[in-house]
Order: C-alpha cells, then structure tokens, then sequence
C-alpha cells in the first residue's frame, strides 16, 4: 500500500513525499510584491512534498484583498524567483496557484477604481479585506462580455509563462471558493446569456478554455487544477446539479493528462459533510493524481492515501505554526498551535518564527 510519506511523481514534477502544503493567503506581498519574508517562509516549509502557494492574481484586477501576491510584471517575476530558488535549494518542489478573484474584490482594489469583473453584474453577498483590519462589503461587479474573454485567457497563459520564468515547478489554476472560473461554472453565479452561461456546456467552458490553453503553453505535466464541488465560500451558492457539473469538468479535462486535481472536499475550512457530494466518482473520471484537502487529521491523511482514496492530501493552517510539519507527523509529534490573529497581515510574527522541534525530532 503507499503510504503518506513514499515518494510520487506527479506530472513532471516528481515528489519527495505526499505531504502538501496548501494555498495559504497571508497577505504580506507590499505593492503586491514578494519580499524576503516571504522566501524565508516558503525555504521553511520545504520539506513538504509540494508546496503550493498563496493565491496569486494574474492581473491586476484580479486582486480582492490587501497585499496579496501578483504574477504579472517583471518585478514580480523577479521576487518570486528568490522564493523558488530558496525552495529549490532545500530539495523542495513549489508550484503557483494562479488567482482571479472575479467579483469578490472593492473599487479601491482595482485599477483605476473600476468596478470589478465577473460572470454576472450581481455583487457577493460577503466581506473582504481592502486594507489591514479593514473589513468591508465586496462591490457591486460588471459582467465580462463575450469578447473580453479571450484576454482573460491568455492572461492566464502568461501568467502561467512567468510563472516558468520564475523557476516554479508548475502552476495550479484557481477555480475554487467562489473566485473568477467558479463564478462562470455554478447556475448559482452564472446568469449570462451567451456562449459561457446557461448549460453544463456552456459554463464549463472558459474554465476547459484556460486550462486547454495553459496546458499547451506549459504543458501539461506542470498544469494543476483546484476545485470545490460544493463549498459554499464567498457567497458563491450551490450549483442545481453540482455532481453533473464537475463530473463533466473532469470528463472533459482527463484527456489533457494534467500535473494533479486538488479538491476541497466539502466547506473550505469547515465541515466536510455540508452538501453531498461523490468525491470517489470524481477522482475516478479524473483518472489523473489526485490531492485531498480539507480538515484533514494526521490519521485521515495516513488513511486517505493507504486507501487509494487520494495521492496526496493538502494540508493547510496546521503549516503555518509547524513549517517542519512532514517531520512532525511522521513521528507523530505534538502539533504547535497557531496564532489566529497573525494569519492576514503583519510582518514576521506568526509568519517566519515558529520554531521547528529539533529536540523532539532528534529524539524522535
């Protein structure tokens, strides 16, 4: 049987282990711009089997927080560079995940103080960050015509090329959580008219369109996909008929023979059981790696990948206050607790100084 701790190769990134690290937004990139807190941050935790990182936008109206990370200038291009290179020293594998939060976004975010973008000209009914503490409702967005649409995709294809150019191992697209690619996939958020809304078909589209695109601009053994059948995150709302819209997502993106699927399994950061759903049905027409996130335990982890369940499982804030994690639960070592009120902003507290168990390793 593998076990959680056994080498893979998923794609053309192959993997010291199963362990990894989940897309954590920590909001620390100033002028949407990584620095050196953030190589320290990522070289720490590198002995995760893959490290995935914080959502980054691909444009720059594809922000809807503060200080969160861009991919789509040269300066950025150049800051992630450090961060792979950290990682890469280390042994590790890191690959971006690519972000564009449609309509969960403010004015005050976006070039020019335009109103955000999106499937539909309905806003989310929830709150973002806009600045440090600074809690306020997300505005009311403009839907994207049918011929701005092929500049989305090949946004993301660049993104995807400066992504390479930074020296990651690959890309993971966002289209979970209620951001952009989910607000045309869900009847919930979908309201069009045209040739992105109304069938399964018809939604499915852009998002089979991006990946299409980045796969073949990339290839597709670097190209990942992040999914969230039933989350109901951002105000995104339950599809009709969520089982028969990923299913024929993954129908239609098995013959690309992607890098990995990663799948929130139920509410993101919360309960599992919050709407039916078949995962075992997913991963099987997916055919391709499979990664397993959501609430998982040591113990569920261990089981996930005995089982044939999942390939990997991603595992999130338990990262942040333990960057030697893979360590920990391999010897079954007490877990440090995490400091709640340091997760969104700030500087190295609760960030770069949690301490690794080296006595406690040592003995293990």
């Amino acid at each position: 049987m593998p076990n959680l701790f056994d080498p893979v190769r998923f794609g053309d990134i192959q993997l010291a282990n199963r362990v990894v690290m989940a897309p954590l937004t920590r909001n620390r990139a100033r002028q949407q711009t990584p620095h050196d807190l953030h190589v320290e941050y990522y070289r720490q935790r590198a002995s995760a089997g893959l490290l995935i990182t914080e959502a980054t936008q691909i444009r720059p109206d594809g922000q809807g927080y503060f200080d969160t990370p861009g991919i789509h200038n040269p300066e950025q291009i150049a800051a992630w560079k450090q961060v792979t290179d950290a990682v890469h020293a280390e042994g590790g594998k890191i690959v971006v995940q690519l972000w564009h939060v449609g309509r969960i976004s403010v004015n005050s975010l976006q070039p020019g103080g335009q109103a955000p973008v999106s499937s539909t000209n309905r806003a989310a009914k929830t709150k973002t960050y806009a600045a440090y503490n600074e809690l306020v409702p997300t505005a009311e967005p403009r839907a994207l015509r049918t011929d701005e649409l092929p500049q989305l995709i090949a946004d993301y294809v660049q993104a995807a090329r400066n992504a390479m150019a930074a020296g990651f191992d690959g890309v993971e697209v966002h289209s979970a959580n209620g951001y952009l690619l989910e607000q045309f996939l869900r009847d919930s958020a979908n309201d069009r008219n045209d040739e992105y809304g109304g069938s399964i078909e018809n939604r499915a589209r852009l998002l089979i369109e991006v990946m299409t695109a980045v796969a073949g601009a990339i290839g597709a053994g670097r190209t990942a996909l992040r999914l969230s059948p039933v989350t109901p995150a951002n105000d995104v709302g339950q599809d009709s008929n969520p089982q028969a819209l990923w299913n024929y997502v993954v129908d239609q993106l098995a013959p690309l023979k992607l890098a990995f699927l990663e799948v929130v399994e139920g509410a993101t950061g919360g309960p599992r059981d919050n709407a039916p759903f078949d995962y075992v049905t997913l991963r099987r027409r997916f055919k391709g790696p499979y990664i397993a996130n959501n609430g998982y335990t040591r113990q569920m982890a261990l089981d996930a990948v005995a089982s044939g369940h999942a390939d990997a499982v991603a595992i999130g804030r338990p990262f942040i206050s333990n960057p030697d994690l893979v360590e920990r639960l391999k010897h079954d070592l007490p877990l440090a607790p995490f400091q709640k009120e340091t997760f969104y902003g700030g500087g190295a507290q609760g960030y770069t100084d949690y301490p690794i168990a080296e006595a406690e390793l040592k003995r293990a």
